[in-house]
């Protein structure tokens, strides 16, 4: 099993709709900037009772296992019998982003990462109405904000997944019972469970791998508030899924660390001592084309976020973390950052015969291996990380029903 493209999606889901006439229904809601439709496939809903769920893949262009989850979760509800739930999928939240970004079927992380792209926070759906005004967002995140208006569903799950760690579910509220089955499913498919996950740092956990959005204060990594992103447009209750595509056990080890402070006070040193290597290689590139010029954009916005970071992890007061794998979360994340940059950056260089070329190459490669030589990486089957995020979101749609019940 490959991650589909968007345009494999697309086809997926005429497919079904044709299967299904009447009950599964395939339309546009928008282009993205590139002119690239955004397809919304439903499955009953509206005249069913009016409870909808919304499910929105692809809105991070490195994170392709969304829509075949999508998919699944689809195919799932169109044999199922009608139960006055409409789901209602968005197959691909950023078109141009995944056309960028192409990795099908990586078979290592520096497979993966060859051809890496993640947009700037301003170009992503999601993030967008964190960081812009109404008037300048990119016509993905109005597509997305007009959609949640038009649906009001009463749950949206966000479906993304993570290079290499374990699996966890972000809320913007509780959802009691969620952390039995979702441990369940981890449990069964042999995927580790990110107790300590660096996204959700200081967030109330009510079960392994479940964090609850604050109200106010800390938001762990972001360094935009998710409180302003899509996830909590209107109100509603959003729960985030993530599932790895190389799994390590180091992200669930709940054993206190000896000494946090310490071990934030190196990862601090070392990510900024990273970021500085890419950043000199950085310099003196420009833009050949479009592609290019969305890389380097991307690249940009990475290299201005790592200060942030590390100031943040080196701060005054408790520590973002202080168990084992809230440690090793923070580690990888500090891994990620730089990696992602310098990734992007070769990409231009490569294609432009640069002479940074083979400096980035050799670095790329060595974080690469790196990286997985440290975290003892597992690669994870591409069905197994949907039947985990599938698992996930109808068990969240199950404990929204039991608790409003």
């Amino acid at each position: 099993m490959r991650y589909p493209a968007p345009h494999d999606l697309a086809l997926a889901a005429r497919a079904l709709a044709d299967e299904y006439p009447g009950r599964v229904r395939l339309r546009q809601v928008g282009e993205s900037r590139g002119g690239r439709p955004l397809w919304v496939l439903s499955v009953g809903g509206r005249g069913d009772g009016g409870r909808e769920v919304l499910v929105v893949a692809g809105a991070h262009a490195n994170e392709p296992v969304g829509g075949a989850t999508a998919l699944d979760l689809a195919r799932r509800a169109a044999g199922a019998p009608g139960g006055g739930t409409g789901w209602h999928f968005l197959l691909c939240a950023d078109p141009d982003g995944a056309e960028l970004h192409r990795t099908p079927l990586p078979s290592s992380l520096l497979d993966y990462h060859r051809h890496f792209y993640r947009p700037s926070g301003p170009e992503q759906p999601e993030w967008a109405p964190s960081l812009l005004p109404a008037d300048r967002l990119p016509p993905e995140a109005v597509a997305l904000t007009g959609l949640i208006d038009e649906l009001r569903p009463v749950l949206q799950v966000s479906l993304h997944g993570t290079d290499l760690g374990g699996s966890w579910v972000q809320l913007t509220r509780d959802l009691p019972g969620l952390a039995g089955q979702f441990g369940r499913s981890a449990a069964e498919l042999r995927i580790p469970v990110e107790t300590g996950a660096s996204d959700a740092a200081g967030w109330s956990s009510p079960g392994p791998g479940i964090f609850v959005m604050p109200r106010a204060g800390s938001m762990g990594s972001h360094s935009e508030d998710a409180r302003l992103s899509t996830w909590c447009h209107r109100g509603t209750t959003t729960a985030i899924v993530e599932v790895p595509m190389w799994a390590s056990r180091l992200v669930d080890d709940p054993a206190p660390h000896p000494d946090p402070r310490g071990a934030l006070r190196m990862l601090a040193g070392r990510l900024g001592a990273d970021a500085a290597r890419v950043a000199e290689l950085r310099e003196g590139v420009g833009a050949a084309d479009p592609d290019a010029a969305a890389l380097l954009r991307a690249v940009d916005w990475t290299l201005r976020l790592i200060p942030q970071v590390a100031a943040g992890w080196t701060a005054a007061g408790k520590p973002p973390g202080t168990t084992a794998a809230a440690l090793a979360s923070l580690d990888a994340f500090g891994r990620r950052l730089p990696l992602r940059a310098a990734a992007m950056l070769w990409r231009v260089v490569r294609a432009q015969g640069h002479p940074a070329a083979p400096g980035l190459d050799r670095l790329v490669t060595g974080w690469c291996e790196e990286f997985s030589a440290r975290f003892r990486a597992r690669p994870v089957p591409v069905a197994t990380q949907v039947e985990h995020q599938s698992r996930t979101a109808l068990a969240a749609h199950r404990c929204l029903q039991t608790g409003q019940a």
